[in-house]
């Protein structure tokens, strides 16, 4: 069974031009969204197609982009309906998963999907490095300062129990044994 979806940004827009490439592809059922962003998680309409789609089905859309705005959520949601055997068709794209070239064209367009994860990995650890040489400490904040990890050294060395100790500070007690013995 061919299943279309049909999105619109804002209310002002109108589905009519997606609606009718969809009829023409002679979509049995056709889910349609209005008024929502596609780099919105919450598509009522989509969750319900996505839901209704079974395996020797096909989903079509009027252009990649009603599908969603990120390509790794794009790839994500194409790579699942793959796993359960649903068929893919973008009109304006001309990709159908059915043939040869528009299968050549979804492996393009996961290539480039893996290169942005890539880059953006890429990117993440320069940018992590560039913090660190501008002294940015990464991490959770320690839980005791040098201060209090001295003064809790000093009441120990006096005789005070450990448990006390860590609990004058508001810690656990394997919070100050670490803290000790890093000092």
């Amino acid at each position: 069974m061919k299943y279309g979806y049909a999105r619109v940004s804002t209310d002002d827009q109108s589905t009519a031009l997606q609606l009718a490439a969809l009829k023409r592809a002679r979509c049995k059922t056709i889910f349609k969204d209005e008024g929502l962003s596609g780099a919105t998680t919450k598509r009522p309409s989509l969750l319900r197609c996505l839901k209704a789609l079974q395996d020797g089905d096909t989903l079509i859309v009027w252009k990649l982009d009603r599908l969603g705005r990120s390509l790794r959520d794009l790839i994500a949601m194409l790579d699942d309906l793959k796993e359960r055997g649903v068929k893919f068709r973008s009109l304006t794209e001309q990709i159908d998963t059915e043939t040869p070239t528009g299968r050549a064209m979804w492996q393009m367009i996961g290539v480039l999907a893996e290169l942005e994860r890539s880059l953006i990995s890429e990117r993440t650890r320069a940018g992590v490095k560039a913090a660190q040489r501008r002294g940015v400490k990464f991490g959770r904040k320690p839980k005791m300062t040098p201060q209090q990890i001295a003064h809790a050294r000093k009441l120990i060395d006096q005789g005070e129990d450990r448990q006390k100790v860590a609990d004058l500070f508001k810690v656990g007690r394997k919070t100050l044994y670490r803290a000790l013995a890093a000092l």
